[in-house]
């Protein structure tokens, strides 16, 4: 009898051992960059990180620009009045330049803690606030009183007789006495004032205080920039209205228009 073929077996093959697969082997083929994200559960209820809240309102980047525009209007005129004419360069001449500079810093540290409404921002702007203010801006503004005063008394002249004498120590004492409230509300967990939560109620009157005080700095400003006898003699009518009238309103209005009554919860 005929044998059937016996069907063709291929041989055998030596079994390889495989290697274990590495983690980019395991990773899918797309690129985890392309895949979309799937949205957290805050997310999806559109609430997002606090940091990530914009802190300004509408129309506070157009009055800030405003209040820069304006404070450095009035600052750099002043100083242009003062150096050119080297030859009338006088003691009294650093009152003006010295004045116009603590304004412009008084404004600067106003304005940087202005929007902070966060922790995290509202601690740096604190720290930028301070460095204006105290750092800079105090000392400034009181040796530039101290020259008129110093100024006046070795000519034998008489003190304060002007609205703007009079406006400008007024404000300065005033600023002083705001410096002292502010830091010890703040300074050593507000220990001198006894600490929280008292400490952060006279935080919220020396805010309050700030922006009373400022105004009149503002109209002693005026006062000194339309009206001296220093003002007349250094420049044009126009020049007066320009930048010592109407900047320190634009500046005011400015400045006021980016206040939050909410950070004071007087209302």
């Amino acid at each position: 009898m005929a044998s059937l073929p016996l069907p063709l077996v291929p041989p055998p093959v030596a079994a390889e051992t495989e290697a274990p697969a590495t983690d980019e082997e395991r990773q899918p083929l797309v690129d985890q960059e392309d895949e979309p994200e799937t949205p957290t559960a805050v997310e999806q209820m559109g609430i997002k990180d606090s940091y990530d809240r914009p802190e300004a309102r509408e129309g506070d980047a157009v009055a800030q620009i405003a209040a820069i525009v304006s404070v450095g209007v009035f600052a750099v005129t002043i100083w242009i009045m003062a150096l050119a004419k080297p030859s009338s360069f006088a003691l009294f001449t650093w009152h003006p330049l010295m004045q116009s500079l603590s304004l412009a810093l008084f404004t600067y540290g106003i304005l940087t803690l202005q929007p902070t409404s966060q922790p995290r921002t509202k601690a740096a702007g604190l720290i930028r606030h301070q460095l204006a203010m105290i750092a800079l801006g105090i000392p400034v503004a009181i040796v530039g009183t101290s020259i008129v005063i110093y100024n006046k008394s070795r000519n034998n002249r008489e003190h304060f007789t002007s609205w703007h004498g009079t406006f400008g120590i007024t404000v300065m004492i005033l600023s002083i006495l705001q410096v002292l409230l502010g830091g010890g509300s703040v300074w050593f967990g507000g220990r001198a004032f006894g600490g929280n939560p008292r400490a952060k109620l006279v935080w919220k009157y020396h805010r309050l205080s700030g922006y009373v005080i400022y105004p009149l700095y503002l109209f002693a400003a005026y006062l000194g920039g339309a009206w001296s006898h220093w003002s007349e003699n250094n420049s044009v009518l126009a020049v007066r209205l320009i930048a010592f009238t109407i900047a320190p309103a634009v500046l005011l209005l400015a400045v006021l228009s980016r206040v939050r009554l909410s950070k004071m919860k007087f209302f």
